[in-house]
């Protein structure tokens, strides 16, 4: 990474210059030096990074599948039939602890508890259990770990999406994607490091640039979102009329341009600028052959379920999420939104697990058939998970509200316990009794994986050193294989 920061202050005339750019412009020489400072502090953390990797890694990769909405642990993963003996009753106060509920629910007069409406078998070695509605997910409970015992800060969407993105319910910090291409760099100059997928057409909680973006960062640590479109990634392809030879020539002299300002005014993001334009170049080639799945066999099709040739829908793009890491890509982040059941839960469950169930199984098996689970990280989840008690009126389409305390997400591949559950709730499914872990020790532990202290891993910014997991985080240790 040293070799992409340019001398700084080498000689006088330069002095000079950078003098002039600072405190002779007004308000543009400010936005210069805090550039400056920016790059500056760029070039400080690198002794960080170079130490790269802290350990030898069990993943080189990670497929992040997020369930945007917070999807109900209590009928998905935790099953609790007490819930549904105690169906009408209101929630103890000795459960709730006084602990505070969001303004949808926090006023009403009464909260009276419900189950599931969903059966729920045990799977696998473990007798981890599972609902009826993940017919696909049960079938590989011997190779994934669920974790029932996750918790958060956040109580609503946005911090809590911002949250599990970036390590901070603040808008603003780099996504975690974007901490591994600054760690770990680029396993394939022809493809993003980082890679951002968006399950077309759903409804539910926006998704901002912010989650997948490089924070204070340079830039070239964004994640780079492909659409379900003829072009997956923006103003990649040549207007009509411009050759080949033509863009090369066209990136040669921009790239001369570039660097010439560089020598005058050391940014970073000039710099950036500069990898962007090389990067989409290189791209043209690579980017129509991953996306291209007719060379797929069709038992592999057949797997993802009857959506995969569908453009953009979760079965599509779990299909290319295992292309992009067979093809260097270090981390791809799959969103599928609409968990958000405030009501209609009993209807919109079934719906939502019948688009992510089969593909997100078949992704770790055609992994494991490949070869490839042992050194792939996939990470199943929501940001929180929902009440034990019914928002509103108790009815049969009745609905859950955000639970901050405790919900649940399953692991599988790269170093991770296979066939395994971990961390347990109370009986009420509203506090976790045994192995509580929160968003930071979920980091921690994924970079672990990744061979990343994640205390070492840091980023200078304004005089201080940030990291993913803030001041806290700890590895969890019963998560390992």
């Amino acid at each position: 990474m040293n070799s992409q920061i340019p001398q700084r202050w080498s000689n006088p005339a330069s002095e000079r210059r950078t003098f002039l750019n600072q405190f002779g412009m007004g308000i543009g020489g400010l936005a210069l030096s805090e550039m400056l400072a920016r790059d500056v502090s760029a070039s400080n953390s690198t002794d960080t990074v170079q130490a790269i990797p802290h350990r030898v890694p069990t993943a080189k990769r990670i497929i992040s599948l997020f369930m945007s909405g917070g999807p109900s642990h209590l009928d998905l993963f935790d099953y609790k039939p007490t819930l549904n003996q105690r169906y009408g009753e209101q929630l103890p106060n000795s459960v709730r602890q006084g602990q505070r509920l969001t303004a949808m629910s926090g006023h009403q007069a009464s909260l009276p508890l419900v189950g599931s409406p969903f059966q729920f078998t045990q799977h696998g070695q473990a007798g981890s259990w599972f609902s009826e509605t993940l017919p696909y997910t049960a079938a590989i409970a011997d190779q994934i770990c669920v974790v029932n015992s996750m918790h958060t800060e956040a109580i609503n969407h946005g911090p809590g999406v911002t949250f599990l993105q970036t390590g901070t319910p603040i808008a603003g910090r780099p996504s975690f994607g974007a901490w591994l291409s600054y760690g770990l760099g680029q396993e394939n100059s022809n493809l993003p490091s980082f890679v951002v997928l968006v399950t077309k057409d759903k409804g539910g909680q926006p998704l901002g640039t912010h989650l997948w973006g490089s924070g204070f960062m340079p830039s070239q640590h964004q994640g780079v979102l492909f659409r379900a479109a003829e072009d997956p990634v923006l103003y990649l392809r040549n207007p009509a009329g411009v050759s080949v030879q033509s863009r090369r020539m066209l990136l040669d002299r921009l790239k001369e341009l570039h660097e010439h300002q560089l020598e005058s005014t050391p940014d970073a993001e000039i710099r950036s600028r500069i990898d962007h334009y090389e990067m989409s170049y290189r791209m043209q080639a690579s980017i129509p052959e991953v996306t291209d799945i007719s060379t797929e066999p069709k038992h592999v099709l057949d797997s993802y379920g009857p959506d995969v040739t569908t453009p953009g829908s979760f079965a599509a793009n779990c299909l290319l999420a295992r292309r992009l890491a067979e093809r260097g890509s270090r981390f791809i982040q799959l969103y599928h939104q609409d968990w958000d059941h405030h009501g209609n839960l009993p209807s919109n469950i079934p719906k939502l697990c019948l688009e992510t169930d089969q593909p997100a199984a078949a992704l770790v098996k055609d992994l494991q058939q490949r070869g490839m689970l042992e050194d792939t990280l996939v990470v199943w989840g929501g940001e929180f998970g929902r009440t034990n008690y019914c928002q509103g009126k108790i009815s049969t389409d009745f609905g859950r509200d955000h639970h901050p305390r405790c919900f649940s997400i399953w692991l599988a591949g790269g170093g991770i316990k296979p066939g395994a559950h971990y961390g347990e709730t109370c009986e009420f499914g509203y506090n976790i009794i045994r192995d509580a872990v929160d968003v930071h020790d979920l980091h921690a532990t994924l970079l672990h994986l990744m061979g990343i202290d994640h205390e070492r891993l840091t980023y200078k910014f304004q005089g201080r050193r940030y990291r993913l997991t803030d001041v806290q985080g700890k590895l969890v240790p019963g998560l390992l294989a």
